[in-house]
């Protein structure tokens, strides 16, 4: 149970799914009971829900667990509906809630509740918060307790600022945005509308920029990073990532990436709409990502790479070189002396090939053995 509602809060379950429904999945209703005394107050998993809440069927393998499920409604597909039926031909207890797409109904119910729950927490700025006379807040705008708003900052209705977050001079944020506890925006970045930030997130801190300074030996001269950042509509980024303000040119993630955890975006990259990576990724610097790209925790990708469009890279890969076709990518090999692992790489390359070569070599052998019997015996 997530979210619970109180009773005289929870809807009806046809208003529910009307309400959540923003796709246009067209559920329907199918059951002994009617579904508008069905009042829903939160969501469960079908083993836990109880006769106030909704659950739902993604996975086949766990339908043993609907005979025994006592939510109010049941979320699952047509077919899966009709198997249960051919096995159990008394009523369940809950009412059937025909989707096409279970696990998508039940990830917008989960942001219905949990928009209903934000809706609810107070709003306004709290005492202890510090905002710039000149900074700009629009309607329903809520600041935490020790937040700090500097100059020229401008922040979109219904945006929550929590609480020790500091958002720097010349920032932008959109709409309906959330920003968790301690979250830092560096002078000059730009967060687009329903943009969610977990605690830790660093924007616009400089990149990794140096050059050489042959004044002293071994010693580098800092590059200014003079560039911003800008994140799109509708992006989350999971606690404590960093994404590096540009140097020249700003640092860009379209709209819908979704960033987990302890990510690194180094400065100049830019990340195409919808791209998704796991934890720990380790981009350098000016990586150009295409659209639709889904990135396994804890890949490595080197500087100045290109990936095209709906690319997918594995898990612990390592990434040195463009990569243009979309496909699923897979590498995982040991560290070795620079020289040496180049040519072990270029080796393992061609193993496919050296190994269709070694068969067709082994066929031939075995057929010129038979023939050399067969002139023994003959």
């Amino acid at each position: 149970m997530p979210v619970l509602l109180a009773p005289q809060r929870a809807p009806a379950l046809p208003q529910l799914l009307q309400a959540a429904d923003s796709v246009g999945l067209g559920c329907s209703i199918t059951g002994t009971v009617s579904a508008d005394a069905l009042r829903i107050a939160g969501i469960g998993s079908l083993h836990t829900a109880g006769p106030t809440e909704i659950s739902f069927l993604s996975n086949p393998r766990l339908q043993g667990q609907l005979a025994e499920c006592q939510a109010a409604a049941v979320i699952l597909r047509p077919q899966d509906w009709a198997e249960f039926q051919a096995q159990h031909p008394e009523s369940p207890a809950w009412v059937a809630v025909l989707c096409s797409q279970p696990y998508l109904m039940y990830a917008l119910l989960a942001q219905w509740f949990d928009q209903h729950r934000l809706a609810g927490l107070p709003s306004g700025i709290h005492p202890s918060a510090v905002v710039a006379d000149d900074a700009v807040l629009e309607d329903g705008v809520h600041v935490g307790p020790l937040a700090v708003i500097e100059s020229r900052t401008r922040i979109g209705a219904g945006t929550r600022i929590g609480p020790g977050c500091v958002i720097g001079p010349d920032c932008v944020i959109g709409r309906d945005s959330l920003l968790h506890a301690h979250v830092t925006l560096y002078h000059g970045v730009k967060v687009g509308d329903r943009a969610i930030l977990h605690g830790g997130v660093v924007l616009g801190a400089d990149g990794f920029g140096f050059a050489p300074d042959p004044r002293t030996p071994g010693a580098w001269a800092k590059i200014a990073q003079l560039g911003g950042v800008q994140i799109g509509n509708d992006v989350e980024i999971g606690a404590n990532t960093t994404v590096d303000r540009g140097a020249v040119e700003d640092t860009v993630l379209g709209d819908g990436v979704k960033l987990d955890n302890q990510i690194m975006i180094g400065h100049n990259c830019r990340i195409g709409d919808h791209t998704a990576m796991a934890a720990c990724v380790g981009v350098a610097g000016s990586t150009i990502m295409g659209q639709r790209c889904v990135i396994g925790g804890a890949a490595m990708f080197g500087g100045h790479l290109t990936l095209g469009d709906d690319v997918h890279i594995s898990g612990g890969t390592a990434v040195t070189s463009d990569i243009l076709t979309a496909g699923r990518y897979t590498g995982v090999f040991p560290v070795a002396e620079h020289g040496a692992w180049q040519h072990n790489a270029a080796v393992i390359g061609q193993l496919a090939q050296l190994r269709k070569r070694v068969r067709t070599t082994e066929r031939q052998a075995a057929s010129l053995a038979e023939l050399m019997n067969y002139k023994q015996d003959t």
